[in-house]
């Protein structure tokens, strides 16, 4: 809700700078916002469904290709309305000027068409603004009734046990996204001026190849939201870094041709997809991942995606004539191919706490065992003493009953009137222990003795 924001503030103050320095610490703000976004994202969407995470990280990361995917097509489309609007002005406006002031024509002409242009962004930021504001309140209405839900989720992350190779488990995955996300990038970024300078296409399919790219990218995304529901994310991530290998295999070494560099692309796309929230998934199966592992995660991608475009872009200056591309592509396919079977191994060592675990369990059953079968020996002693204690007061009752029967047959005897003492006798041995039902201690029976004497 912060980050959101956060966001919403720079992108309501963009379009009213003026100066640079304002400008650039708005972007910054917007650039730090977002990666809070990500981190709490992902954690959110953890600590919200657990181990059934799968195809809700696999959502959450579709929203951000489609958004990646629409975004820039929109802004293209609103861009060209503004500038047909406007072109059929200034070419009438240069038509009408004499030759001698062309250049008053022209500057008037492009002050209309940037001021008709600083409108339709300036609305276009305001509206994303708003809907990300009216969303930033949406997470703050359920943070506010989420106490609960929280202390639920800090008890279960307590009761969870850290993996044995917890922070090598980390640091290969910020290896690991850091491959993965700055060849995405550099790929999506200059696969159109690979495409006119190698391939010698037109600025049309170099264009189209490269909307191929991404909208496979944003498609897989979609259909990895199903496919999570059924498939491990190992599984998902195996199949992924095979793809890519396969596809920058054939990118590197048949990316002249036209078919290979239209199905590589497209296949290269679909596998770069679900890596990224498949391996978030995969490794939380082993280990916790709080604050702290979602945010070296996200560092760790938003590295590869700052420094290994950067450094290929300035190699691809150096040596004109080597596709520095495709064999970027191919060297991060396969880090990643060997990065994850190692993780693999480390993530399934048995732990110590395992082993302790299940130490204690044998001990406690064991222990439980004993005291069973010594609770079971007592309470037959205790029930022999009870019955002997039983057999005593029933005979001492008899006893009793006889006594108090003589007494009053003689008082009987002696008075002119009936006197019933047979309630009072009834009421006396229903007092007792045993008629009640009850068993009476030690202590009980050695009084009824003391009153039998």
């Amino acid at each position: 809700a912060l980050s959101m924001l956060a966001t919403t503030v720079g992108l309501y103050g963009i379009p009213w700078c003026k100066k640079s320095l304002l400008l650039t610490v708005l972007m910054s703000v917007i650039g730090a916002s977002m990666g809070i976004l990500d981190t709490g994202g992902n954690v959110l969407a953890l600590n919200t469904w657990g181990a059934e995470a799968g195809p809700h990280m696999q959502a959450l990361h579709f929203s951000f290709a489609v958004g990646a995917f629409v975004a820039p097509i929109l802004a293209k489309m609103a861009l060209g309305s503004s500038e047909s609007k406007d072109l059929p002005v200034v070419e009438k406006t240069n038509q009408s000027v004499p030759r001698s002031l062309p250049t008053a024509a022209a500057a008037s002409a492009t002050s209309a068409l940037k001021h008709r242009l600083g409108a339709d962004f300036l609305w276009s930021y305001v509206v994303i603004g708003t809907y990300l504001l009216l969303v930033s309140l949406c997470f703050f209405v359920l943070y506010s009734r989420g106490s609960s839900a929280r202390d639920k989720s800090k008890a279960s992350l307590q009761k969870r046990v850290l993996a044995k190779y917890h922070y090598a488990l980390i640091g290969l995955l910020f290896i690991f996204f850091l491959c993965y996300v700055g060849a995405e990038v550099t790929y999506g970024s200059y696969v159109f001026t690979y495409a006119k300078v190698f391939a010698e296409m037109k600025d049309s399919e170099a264009a189209a190849l490269n909307s191929v790219f991404w909208g496979a990218f944003a498609a897989c995304r979609g259909v990895a939201i199903f496919c999570a529901a059924c498939l491990y994310p190992g599984t998902m991530i195996l199949l992924s870094i095979i793809g890519s290998a396969v596809s920058s295999s054939c990118l590197a070494f048949f990316a002249r041709h036209p078919a290979s560099l239209w199905v590589g692309t497209a296949v290269y796309g679909a596998s770069m997809a679900t890596i990224f929230p498949s391996g978030i998934s995969w490794i939380e199966q082993y280990t916790v991942v709080q604050g702290k592992s979602a945010s070296l995660f996200v560092i760790g991608a938003a590295l590869g995606e700052m420094c290994i475009p950067a450094v290929v872009g300035y190699l691809q200056g150096r040596f004109h004539h080597v596709p520095v591309v495709m064999y970027t592509a191919l060297v991060t396919s396969a880090m990643t191919v060997l990065l994850f079977p190692l993780m693999y191994k480390l993530a399934n060592c048995p732990g110590e706490s395992d082993l302790k675990e299940v130490s204690e369990s044998e001990d406690r059953k064991a222990l439980l065992s004993n005291s069973r079968l010594n609770e079971d020996e007592e309470d037959e002693e205790d029930a022999g003493e009870w019955n002997e204690a039983d057999f005593e007061v029933i005979e001492m009752n008899d006893t009793l009953r006889n006594s108090v029967i003589e007494t009053s047959r003689k008082i009987a005897g002696d008075s002119p009137g009936k006197v019933s003492l047979q309630p009072h006798l009834d009421d006396v041995l229903h007092d007792s222990p045993v008629a009640a039902g009850g068993s009476p201690g030690r202590k009980d029976v050695t009084v009824e003795r003391e009153k039998n004497d």
